[in-house]
């Protein structure tokens, strides 16, 4: 199996919840967690540009979490967030994950075109199901790209009538078609992110996937899921050096290990849980964490990481003001953004339209 040539590691941030848990505010001070707070998030993603990180990554879930004080939860919509955060941003990439269990795919595919109108070309979708069959979720995923695929040249225009036409609703007075004459998403289609489970994820991330999200509590691991994308992708009829294998990691940051690990340990005393469960657990310096994603990435264990920081008020400083420049001492992360597309900064090249069925 030959891995990707390409040789800077890629780092992705997640803040779904503004925090990985939910009672990790209790560990920094006595401010309480502000995850409807726009203002805050805004703050928390310029810190992230500051790092050039890849991306920040919001997912989807139209449940309410129960707490472990039975006390409910929600979420701000991801592509609501993405499109307020699309014009207050410059450079980085902004991944909104949106399930078609209930949406449509061509609302889901307009709602991630209009992200990367807004951000001048730095959406993604990531492609949500929940409980969805692996089969449904394949068919939506190929329905989502063949819509951006119907915007064609820089203008806005009609679709080409030869290409197909779907019509939304026909009845007596008149019928409504799928037709648009929006302008189209500057990176024509904005990269797919898939998160790696079952069999029938594996085969929509070998057709569809731009970057692939893994969870492997070890190197060795890593090294066996990320192999196993590849070669679906090669199966698949793509190039394996077209597609970004991230593995998922939920960081606690400190000075020394010792008090890293006494954090992870107080998290664990309050919520009842150690981190997340079937992804990487790393507490250390950030130094050490610049030496486990240079040594995984040397070695083949993916191309980078998606991080989900404990506690943002402290790990996500350490890792712009610490575990980049280290990074970049080695040679492993850029200085800046290559471009101004979140395809650039991933070092994606366009993908062809799909092929149009008979």
């Amino acid at each position: 199996m030959t891995f990707s040539t390409h040789t800077l590691a890629h780092l992705g941030l997640d803040l779904t919840e503004t925090r990985a848990r939910a009672a990790s505010w209790k560990d920094v001070g006595s401010t309480a967690a502000r995850p409807f707070d726009g203002a805050h998030l805004v703050e928390l993603v310029d810190l992230a540009e500051r790092g050039t990180l890849d991306f920040v990554l919001f997912d989807d879930d139209f449940t309410l979490q129960a707490s472990r004080n039975t006390t409910l939860r929600g979420r701000l919509d991801p592509a609501l967030i993405a499109a307020r955060l699309g014009p207050r941003t410059r450079r980085v990439g902004l991944v909104a994950s949106v399930g078609t269990q209930h949406t449509d795919p061509r609302d889901v595919a307009q709602a991630v075109a209009s992200i990367d109108r807004a951000s001048g070309g730095r959406a993604a979708w990531q492609v949500g199901g929940g409980a969805t069959p692996g089969h449904r979720i394949d068919v939506a995923a190929e329905q989502v790209q063949r819509a951006w695929d119907r915007w064609e040249g820089a203008a806005p225009q009609p679709v080409d009538p030869g290409r197909g036409r779907y019509v939304d609703v026909e009845g007596i007075h008149f019928a409504a078609s799928a037709r648009t004459t929006t302008p189209p998403p500057p990176q024509g289609r904005p990269p797919v992110v898939v998160r790696l489970g079952d069999a029938g994820t594996l085969e929509v991330a070998a057709r569809f996937a731009d970057v692939v999200r893994i969870r492997a509590t070890n190197r060795e691991e890593a090294q066996r899921l990320t192999a196993q994308v590849l070669d679906a992708v090669s199966g698949a009829g793509r190039d394996p050096r077209d597609v970004r294998v991230l593995v998922d990691a939920f960081v606690v940051l400190a000075g020394d290990e010792a008090s890293a690990e006494a954090r992870l340990e107080l998290l664990a005393e309050l919520e009842g849980v150690a981190g997340d469960s079937g992804s990487l657990v790393y507490a250390g310096t950030a130094t050490g964490l610049a030496d486990l994603v240079g040594d995984w990435v040397g070695t083949g264990a993916g191309d980078g990481f998606t991080v989900r920081p404990a506690s943002l008020r402290t790990d996500l400083t350490e890792l712009v003001e610490h575990t980049v420049p280290a990074l970049r001492a080695a040679g492993l992360f850029r200085d800046s953004y290559p471009g101004t597309t979140l395809r650039e900064t991933l070092g994606l090249t366009a993908r062809e339209a799909l092929a149009v069925s008979a």
